[in-house]
């Protein structure tokens, strides 16, 4: 059975080859190249805005998910946004990602937060994220679009 922890700096590595994964599958195999672990280093020591949680059965990790904190007029305040949710394909539909967002909820409700925003993949390609994201109690509102800077 895995177990849930909260992240820490010192899970950069592991955090950085989860969300590579992620990455590569959302890309269709393709990823950019870049220092992933320094990243996740940085993500992970922004401890007031930015939460990790992961998932290790003994001594692998198996998942994660990375929560942001944010504020904003339409979600009533302080809310959350889950930015990375990947669980390796051997460990799905064992419950797993569903423990990763349940300790966000957990966590958003400790912390104040009206709600927690997530966007699903592109549709229909990855129906089984959206599926996942509803069995949860996630609702539709739309799509997201982004301006890179």
């Amino acid at each position: 059975m895995c177990e849930i922890r909260r992240a820490s700096r010192k899970d950069a590595h592991a955090v950085a080859e989860l969300v590579d994964l992620l990455f590569v599958e959302l890309g269709g195999g393709k990823i950019e190249p870049c220092d992933r672990t320094g990243i996740a280093e940085h993500v992970l020591s922004a401890e007031r805005s930015v939460f990790g949680f992961v998932a290790h059965q003994r001594d692998e990790m198996v998942g994660v998910i990375l929560v942001n904190e944010g504020m904003a007029m339409y979600a009533g305040g302080r809310f959350g946004q889950v930015t990375e949710l990947y669980v390796k394909p051997e460990h799905r539909s064992a419950g797993v990602a569903a423990r990763l967002v349940h300790e966000a909820i957990t966590l958003g409700r400790t912390q104040g937060w009206h709600r927690i925003d997530v966007g699903a993949p592109h549709q229909p390609r990855w129906a089984r994220s959206l599926h996942f994201f509803l069995s949860v109690g996630f609702v539709e509102v739309g799509p997201r679009l982004r301006l890179d800077l």
